[in-house]
């Protein structure tokens, strides 16, 4: 009976299991996706197992490699197919010609690269120059100067001192002619390209700007600079003298400078390094004159002239200096001509160094004008001072306040160099310097863009020291703040030294005030500097004078003023906060509600309450 029992149980189960199906199941979704995914992942392997063995093969044999082509990039899905356009149909018969491809191999890898004489054609000179704010023109200036120097310098040497002599008189002239090969480049190639304004407009019509050249006083110099006197070398020998006209393209030397001027950060340096040149050049022609005087007499017949030993330049040079510095100690001259000579180079040694002082003055004062500029007001403030009295703390602080601002703005009074510039150009610095800041604050959001602007320029930067007080409890607002560089902090609580808030650079605190919502406008808590702080500051009259041109602005911003105000009076017993901003004032409330345990909306909703 048990084996009976246990066969029907048996056949029982049997039948309760599920019979299989011809058909099979169809694949769930995820198995398809894991499927495509180990699919993608070995094709992957493959293709980095294929580019890791061409690379093997580059290391050991570069040449034979060198023209196998790079793995095919993995499929991808396809993409959206392009707006249908008609291709050009070659021509039958003829056969398009395939571009030559050039390759730069570094290291294992090729790049594709373009023969330098395609890109030379393919670089096009500018039809027109901004000779004022184009840099290569610049640089050709500086050529063109360098080549000037060449002229200024040299032919004077050339034409007293023995160094050119026929066995290197080929390499002066190629230089000489490479000099004067600039010259040309520069009249024909540059000079007929710059950009000129006439009754304020721009030209940079090519026919308008070579026409204004060649009526210019530049050009009249620049062609007499070239005159061809290098014929008469035929007649006369190569003589130096000769080239005395190619001194004349001085315009060009004194444009450089001013362009560099221009571009320089500190174009003082370069000031002194010119004025310090024009001095040695002084006595570059000294000491050519001196050889020159020397040579006519006979070199060595008198104690006076060149002894003709050591290096003739070296000697002579320190006789120039001597005279022209008039140091003393020179030899006594014997004859007429060589005290005539004395004489005159004593007169102009005098002269030349005067002036070279007084130029050498002109430029160092004008390079420490800021700075005796600032000794003088600080000396003048410190007098004061001690006329009355002063206390040494209040002095101290003063002092710091007077070094920290000169050291941060490199100025005492930023206005004072805005108040220079057209009205256009104020508010280009001005939008560069703080309109990110301004265009943050809730409260002029959705303002007049223009109105935003003529505030910016109303702006006037002040420079607080650690623990002083922006704003205290009970006075008048007068104006908005902005923090450009620092922290302050805003007090509160039973004491007033509790931090409620720390504001960083960027934040705006105090706009409320400015409208007078709700009539009083007293602060109601202390702002203090928290370290050096630099804020921006807008007197309230400046913003009334703005608002009157703007009444629709206006109107928002005593919507919002109104809104933000409502919202203190029902914290009036628990907080005093009206010289803030709608973002301070939400971390204040916020913070207070869970000091005195207050049932009130969290941050976020507060947020909405008060923009809206």
């Amino acid at each position: 009976s048990r084996r009976s029992m246990s066969s029907q149980l048996s056949i029982f189960s049997r039948e309760l299991r599920p019979r299989r199906l011809t058909k099979k199941r169809p694949p769930s979704v995820t198995s398809q996706s894991s499927a495509i995914v180990t699919e993608r992942l070995q094709e992957l392997v493959r293709l980095f197992k294929d580019r890791t063995e061409k690379v093997k093969e580059k290391l050991i044999d570069p040449e034979s490699s060198s023209e196998d082509e790079s793995p095919s990039p993995a499929p991808s899905a396809p993409a959206p197919a392009p707006p249908l356009t008609e291709e050009p149909k070659p021509q039958e018969g003829k056969i398009a010609p395939k571009e030559e491809e050039h390759y730069c191999q570094m290291m294992c890898c090729k790049f594709k690269t373009m023969p330098w004489m395609r890109r030379l054609k393919k670089w096009s000179f500018p039809d027109s120059i901004d000779p004022f704010t184009n840099l290569i023109y610049v640089l050709w200036l500086f050529l063109v100067t360098l080549a000037w120097n060449w002229n200024v310098w040299l032919i004077p040497v050339r034409c007293t001192y023995p160094y050119q002599t026929p066995d290197n008189i080929y390499i002066w002239l190629v230089v000489d002619y490479l000099c004067d090969f600039i010259y040309i480049i520069d009249m024909f190639l540059f000079q007929t390209r710059l950009q000129f304004v006439r009754s304020g407009d721009i030209i940079t019509d090519k026919k308008e700007m070579r026409d204004n050249y060649l009526k210019s006083f530049k050009f009249k110099m620049d062609m007499l600079s070239l005159i061809p006197l290098d014929f008469l070398y035929f007649k006369v020998g190569v003589n130096s003298l000769l080239r005395l006209p190619r001194l004349l393209k001085y315009m060009s030397f004194f444009e450089f400078n001013d362009r560099l001027e221009a571009i320089l950060s500190k174009a003082y340096i370069y000031r002194v390094i010119r004025t310090t040149t024009y001095l040695l050049y002084s006595l570059h022609c000294n000491s050519c004159l001196y050889y020159w005087a020397s040579d006519y007499e006979g070199i060595g017949s008198t104690r006076w002239t060149y002894t003709g030993l050591g290096n003739s330049y070296i000697r002579c040079y320190y006789f120039a200096v001597k005279t022209l510095i008039t140091i003393g100690g020179l030899p006594h001259p014997v004859t007429l001509f060589e005290i005539t000579f004395q004489l005159l180079n004593y007169f102009s040694g005098v002269f030349a160094f005067s002036i070279m002082i007084g130029q050498m003055r002109d430029v160092v004062g004008a390079a420490t004008a800021g700075k005796t500029y600032y000794r003088a007001y600080m000396d003048g403030t410190i007098k004061y001072m001690n006329n009355y009295k002063i206390s040494k703390d209040v002095q101290n602080r003063i002092k710091t306040w007077y070094e920290y601002t000169w050291k941060s703005q490199g100025m005492l009074d930023e206005q004072e160099l805005l108040v220079q510039l057209p009205d256009k150009m104020r508010l280009d610095i001005a939008v560069d310097v703080s309109y990110s800041i301004v265009s943050k604050v809730p409260l002029f959001q959705g303002c007049d863009l223009q109105m935003i602007y003529d505030m910016l320029k109303k702006l006037r930067s002040v420079v607080y020291l650690p623990g002083d007080y922006v704003c205290k409890k009970g006075e008048i607002g007068r104006a908005m703040y902005i923090i450009k560089d620092g922290e302050v902090q805003v007090l509160g609580g039973p004491d007033g030294k509790t931090v409620l808030v720390t504001l960083r650079a960027g934040s705006v605190f105090g706009e409320i005030s400015l409208l007078s919502v709700g009539g009083g406008n007293r602060r109601t808590a202390d702002v203090v500097a928290h370290g050096f702080a630099n804020l921006f500051i807008l007197d309230k009259k400046d913003l009334n004078d703005i608002l009157i041109h703007y009444p629709e602005s206006q109107k928002l911003l005593r919507k919002k003023a109104k809104s933000v105000y409502n919202i203190v009076l029902c914290f009036g017993g628990i907080l005093s906060v009206k010289i803030i901003n709608a973002n301070v004032l939400i971390r204040i409330f916020w913070h207070s509600s869970m000091q005195n345990n207050l049932c009130f909306p969290n941050e976020n909703k507060l947020s909405q309450i008060l923009v809206g």
